[in-house]
């Protein structure tokens, strides 16, 4: 039966699929992981573009052994500058990650990179930015568990800082945005991408796929994003703040009849 999306061969765990139109998003969606809620999915503005954290980029001239050191000054001084300004009874007891995770809602820079459990938000996210990719793709990334070989690196590894991929779903109040998101982060070592990690630990696997990277033409965005918008999924929704309010407010004035 013909399809809107072609499916390329699984490589080291990875697989390219190229939808024709993000019309048949929903096809492929319901076709291929409706039964399969435990993967969750990224959108980015350029198909072209890997998946590596924001602090990665700003540290991509130091060696690894650098690169930590200067994270954790980076980390701490957020810690300093956030005295008096997470409201009046702030969680006080919060884990490297879950740091991390508030800088990362916050503007900062850091070692994690956002997920969601809708793939439909992760679509809204790779449309919304009204600048063109310069590859003419945009695309959604979707990324299955790591569990079982995150077990086999930590047991093969010496050291108490295994290079795993980690999930990480703050528990803490202080972001309203990532649960109208679905959000939640995921984690490499310092100078690692998270698809390059999953090609560099699952090489040889060309039988079931731990990653896709949905590969969609950079089209028909205005009436992309109104769907989405019909389904709820639009700034005013995903950001409950004013922010939101006010972002959504501005894609009304250059989205006809959004």
């Amino acid at each position: 039966m013909a399809t809107g999306y072609t499916e390329g061969d699984i490589i080291d765990g990875v697989q390219e699929v190229k939808l024709k139109s993000w019309h048949f998003f929903h096809e492929y969606i319901t076709n291929e992981f409706l039964d399969y809620p435990h993967y969750v999915w990224r959108g980015q503005r350029d198909a072209s573009w890997p998946l590596q954290s924001t602090l990665d980029r700003e540290f991509s001239y130091l060696k690894p052994k650098s690169a930590k050191s200067a994270a954790a000054r980076h980390l701490q001084r957020f810690k300093l500058a956030t005295r008096g300004r997470r409201g009046t009874n702030p969680t006080k007891e919060l884990s490297e990650d879950e740091w991390w995770a508030l800088a990362q809602h916050n503007a900062m820079s850091t070692p994690l990179l956002d997920w969601t459990e809708s793939p439909f938000v992760a679509l809204y996210f790779a449309f919304v930015k009204a600048q063109a990719p310069t590859s003419g793709q945009r695309a959604v990334w979707v990324l299955g568990p790591t569990s079982a070989k995150n077990k086999q690196i930590t047991a093969a590894h010496e050291g108490s800082d295994p290079p795993i991929l980690s999930y990480i779903r703050p528990q803490q109040d202080e972001n309203a945005r990532l649960v109208s998101q679905a959000g939640l982060f995921t984690r490499v070592p310092l100078g690692q991408m998270v698809d390059g990690w999953v090609r560099k630990n699952h090489i040889g696997k060309n039988d079931s796929v731990t990653l896709v990277k949905i590969i969609i033409p950079d089209v028909e965005r205005d009436e992309c994003l109104r769907t989405l918008n019909r389904m709820n999924i639009n700034h005013l929704s995903l950001f409950p703040d004013l922010y939101g309010a006010g972002k959504h407010c501005n894609n009304a004035l250059h989205i006809a009849k959004y």
